[in-house]
């Protein structure tokens, strides 16, 4: 039996090794990107170990060689999940033109350059599913990556104009606040007021992000396309509240 092949960026922690779990354990075969060469060979083993066909790919997802290597490197492509990203905390008269470069050249053309390597390459039935956020719709200090994860979103939908009579599906899943290395990596007092501003007083779990992943990347989705999907507990609504 030949299994469907996955390609999960951004995967070696986080949300994207969360993907990356739930799609091996469904049967996929997925391959690991990441520039953490450590870090996503360790994850590898470990899926391995449990019974996963995974492969890990150290690669820079804004290095167009490395990526079309990466990509060319299978024997098919039936889906690609982009959940590389970067974050930075500044305030809005601390930020440079070179803030807004790192958060575009990661978040938003190391979306797209993995996404067209891979869609050259796929069938009808594809899947392509973005990791936007709904930091997307703004807040305070973070100027740069919201401006960035917007874009993301832009990208998607036009992605899937683009591939619509190709019938390869293009989506975006928007987290809300994430229990991730990457938030972990705030002093815990000010981890515990984020999660306190949650609409149900805590912060998803990355497998509630990858249950959403991997709906858009199922048959149930085939007439699902140009969406961005927020899984953030109910936050963006907005809203009074009464």
């Amino acid at each position: 039996m030949t299994h469907k092949t996955a390609f999960v960026t951004g995967a070696a922690q986080g949300i994207g090794a969360a993907i990356a779990a739930r799609l091996a354990g469904d049967g996929w075969r997925v391959v690991l990107v990441d520039r953490n060469a450590e870090a996503v060979t360790r994850l590898a083993a470990e899926l391995t170990s449990s019974g996963g066909d995974v492969t890990a790919k150290a690669v820079d997802v804004c290095n167009a060689d490395q990526v079309a290597a990466c990509v060319a490197s299978e024997s098919r492509v039936d889906a690609v999940v982009t959940a590389a990203g970067a974050y930075t905390d500044r305030g809005f008269f601390d930020l440079t033109a070179d803030d807004f470069r790192r958060m575009t050249e990661v978040n938003l053309i190391g979306t797209f350059l993995i996404a067209q390597a891979a869609a050259r390459r796929m069938k009808p039935g594809g899947r392509i599913v973005t990791i936007s956020s709904r930091g997307a719709l703004g807040g305070r200090r973070f100027a740069h990556y919201a401006a960035s994860k917007a874009a993301v979103i832009g990208l998607t939908r036009a992605m899937a104009m683009e591939l619509r009579d190709d019938q390869i599906t293009v989506n975006s899943i928007a987290p809300g606040f994430t229990d991730t290395p990457m938030t972990r990596s705030a002093p815990a007092e000010l981890f515990a007021q984020w999660e306190k501003l949650e609409s149900r007083g805590r912060a998803a779990q990355p497998a509630e992000i990858a249950g959403a992943v991997l709906f858009l990347l199922g048959e149930d989705a085939g007439f699902v396309t140009g969406q961005c999907l927020f899984v953030d507990g109910g936050k963006s609504l907005g809203g009074l509240g009464i």
